[in-house]
């Protein structure tokens, strides 16, 4: 007999079984969290961008800050990672153009977009393709107004629509054409073409556009090819299947929501950048102002490699090697391209921005070639990186020629620092971000240690040993009394007295760069094993790296902060904050306490990294940091680029599945999993036992399985022998 009670139990039961349904119908696009990171701890936040992978279009809320409580208006076209939109909306009721919204109701997903700008009770919708978009925007009566404003530039009224051009600098320019349903009533455009201003009979309105950076025609071919005929919710739709494609090359199993929300919004970030700019197999390039043919390759800019390097483009070669090959040779044309022929450092639409210090596109470049990734031209890019190394000067933010500073490098080994009170003789150095002599010295190291591997593959003997050779000048630097790396004047003296924690101005910069010499002391990326020697074994290695989490710093924060704001996320001396903190925790493996990596990748993720708004750090950087939780959450990091290898630590969930992009799928399955078993009892490759810390590119991309055994308290003993640790310098011949 059905009872009462039976049909609350039955009731009670289906709806579990329905919320179980709804729970597996869950796609890795619905765990993507915009808004992580949103309030910044001291630096630029993170922004909700809405766009597909790697598109040129992007928009973002008009607003600086999470926390503000007004818009500046409805997006168009995001430019440039945390730029600015070259155009604005401007929906109202009346006779006045407002200057700003006071918004609720705010949604936004990686391909999509709602607001209500509450004032007028004004309703929004947006969805994004490629190089087009469609806004749907509801007003509470009829007889309403559309603005349309660019900051630097012109609008004109072409039949049915607007086209607008904005100028961003170095001959480039951001190209819109516009058309709305139903047709504008009236089109007023202002006497300096800044401002169009249409009125309209009806409570709803559509804007479709497209962009462009070739010319107007081309943003309304744009249009036409991707929405012209689409309404918003299909756009929605495909731009939400493009999404779950792209986020879905990773599959991970176990964890909470809150983990994978914090690990499939890192991976939509990597996603943001470099962004595609051909448009019907043509693009313009900064280098040369003109328009090119891409000859079936896309062509891509927007990237800031002195963050990008460490993790961003190793992560897209795993995944999709054929994208990041298009990359690498985009960045190969834009250097033949240019007068000068040097690999860019911070390339974006408007050109180089010769950004931060050194010359990392050539470690992109190296790694690629390290993990068989082709497609693109190898003497090419040989030439212009070693141009950039050799014909471009060391001297941070300048895009000047090689000058005096840099004979003393070739001459000496190191990039010498001022005195306090020295004057600045050298005219290229900026007064602001000053020399930098520790920092361009080990990056210059490993960018020639990177520029060595290039020149070997092209066959270029003298380079490869004149660039080995220089990629120890590191050790110039490093100082046996106190086992740090430590500014030297011209004359080969170190400059004293000297705080590792304070010394340096404004962001260090009079010796380092972002950081202080506690996370400088371990930037040999491509000779770990060296650097251990130097500081007289494993034991003494992993005593400093430990007090680089435990030794405090003394002092007012705000004392610290203000001046250092980069040097942020504080755990002891280390900085979680910033992009060259990363390979930090991982350097235990190299000296045979693979464990406490184990510990302190999964403290900082869990510490730094959550499913909320202040969930990022620092400085995001469009991917460079993101990269780094995508990694270290699936249990191994390239902490060499340009080596082939990654260094495993313990995963965040259970089963961790990537599509590697050759067809082949790695896994790594985690036995006796749970949250706080983080630490690995042993491990199986393949069905063989392993007791090594670290795999080869090889051995993921070939597909098959890791397996390891957790346990809630470390085995000390796993992969700790000499032989266990991972490569340093180069490859072994063979891997057992």
């Amino acid at each position: 007999m059905i009872t009462l009670k039976n049909i609350t139990g039955i009731a009670v039961i289906a709806a579990f079984l329905a919320g179980c349904v709804e729970e597996q119908k869950r796609e890795p696009v619905d765990y993507v969290n915009p808004y992580m990171g949103n309030i910044s701890h001291l630096l630029v936040p993170t922004y909700p961008t809405v766009h597909l992978p790697n598109s040129m279009l992007r928009v973002t809320p008009m607003r600086r800050e999470y926390t503000s409580m007004r818009v500046d208006g409805l997006p168009v076209f995001l430019t440039a990672h945390r730029g600015k939109s070259a155009f604005g909306l401007y929906p109202f009721i009346g006779n006045d153009v407002p200057e700003s919204y006071s918004y609720d109701c705010e949604k936004t997903t990686p391909y999509s977009y709602e607001v209500c700008l509450d004032e007028q009770e004004i309703g929004v919708r947006y969805a994004v393709s490629h190089r087009s978009a469609v806004y749907s925007i509801h007003y509470p009566e009829e007889h309403a107004s559309l603005a349309l404003r660019v900051d630097d530039g012109s609008l004109t009224s072409v039949g049915d629509g607007i086209t607008g051009a904005c100028n961003l600098g170095n001959g480039a320019s951001a190209h819109m054409m516009m058309t709305f349903s139903p047709r504008p009533l009236s089109v007023d455009i202002s006497e300096d073409g800044r401002l169009a201003v249409l009125g309209f009979e009806l409570e709803d309105v559509d804007v479709r556009y497209g962009v462009s950076f070739i010319d107007a025609e081309q943003a309304g071919r744009n249009l036409s090819a991707e929405v012209a005929e689409k309404s918003l919710d299909t756009v929605a739709s495909e731009g939400r299947k493009i999404w779950n494609e792209a986020l879905s090359k990773i599959e991970v199993e176990g964890g909470d929501d809150d983990d994978k929300s914090v690990f499939y919004t890192s991976l939509y970030r990597v996603y943001e950048r470099m962004v595609n700019i051909s448009e019907d197999g043509r693009y313009w390039s900064a280098a040369d102002g003109k328009v090119h043919e891409d000859e079936g390759h896309p062509y891509y800019t927007d990237d800031w490699f002195w963050d990008t390097y460490l993790a961003a483009h190793p992560l897209r070669t795993l995944i999709d090697p054929e994208t990041e090959s298009d990359m690498i040779s985009s960045i190969v044309t834009y250097s033949s391209l240019s007068e000068n022929g040097w690999i860019p450092t911070f390339p974006q639409v408007t050109g180089d921005n010769h950004g931060m210090n050194c010359n990392h596109g050539i470690a992109v470049i190296a790694d690629a070639i390290a993990k068989g990734i082709g497609g693109f031209d190898k003497d090419a890019a040989y030439e212009a990186c070693r141009k950039a190394l050799l014909d471009k000067t060391l001297v941070p933010w300048s895009d000047k020629k090689a000058n005096e500073l840099d004979g003393f490098y070739l001459e000496h080994g190191y990039f010498p620092a001022l005195r306090p009170g020295e004057r600045e003789t050298c005219p290229a150095v900026n007064g602001f971000e000053k020399r930098q002599p520790v920092a361009v010295t080990l990056g210059t190291a490993y960018d020639w240690w990177c520029m060595s591997n290039i020149s070997d593959a092209v066959g270029k003997k003298d380079d490869v040993d004149f660039f080995r050779a220089g990629s120890f000048n590191y050790r110039n630097l490093f100082n046996d009394t106190t086992r740090f790396f430590h500014p030297k004047d011209s004359k080969g003296l170190f400059i004293e007295p000297f705080d590792y924690t304070w010394y340096g101005g404004y962001g260090f910069r009079e010796a380092y760069d972002e950081n202080n010499g506690w996370i400088y002391r371990w930037q040999v990326p491509h000779n770990i094993a060296d650097l251990i020697s130097l500081y007289g074994g494993n034991e003494r290695f992993c005593d400093d790296l430990l007090l680089t989490f435990s030794k405090e710093i003394k002092g007012s924060k705000n004392n610290f902060y203000g001046p250092n704001p980069d040097h942020s996320a504080l755990v002891g001396q280390f900085s979680m904050g910033n992009e060259p903190c990363t390979i930090v925790p991982y350097l235990f493996c190299y000296a045979g306490k693979p464990w406490l990596t184990q510990k302190y990748t999964r403290t900082l993720i869990d510490m730094w990294f959550r499913n909320d708004l202040l969930g990022e750090p620092g400085d995001e950087d469009g991917g460079g940091m993101s990269a780094f939780v995508v990694f270290s959450m699936m249990g191994f990091y390239p902490v060499t680029p340009g080596l082939p290898m990654y260094v495993l630590t313990s995963p965040v969930f259970r089963e961790i599945s990537v599509n590697t992009g050759s067809g082949k799928t790695f896994s790594v399955v985690c036995d006796n999993w749970a949250s706080d078993n983080k630490y690995i009892q042993r491990a199986e490759l393949n069905g063989r036992p392993l007791d090594r810390c670290w795999i080869s590119h090889d051995e993921v991309i070939s597909g098959g399985t890791l397996r390891l055994v957790m346990g809630h308290r470390p085995n000390r003993a796993w992969a700790s022998a000499p032989e266990s640790c991972p490569p340093s310098f180069e490859m072994p011949d063979s891997i057992e």
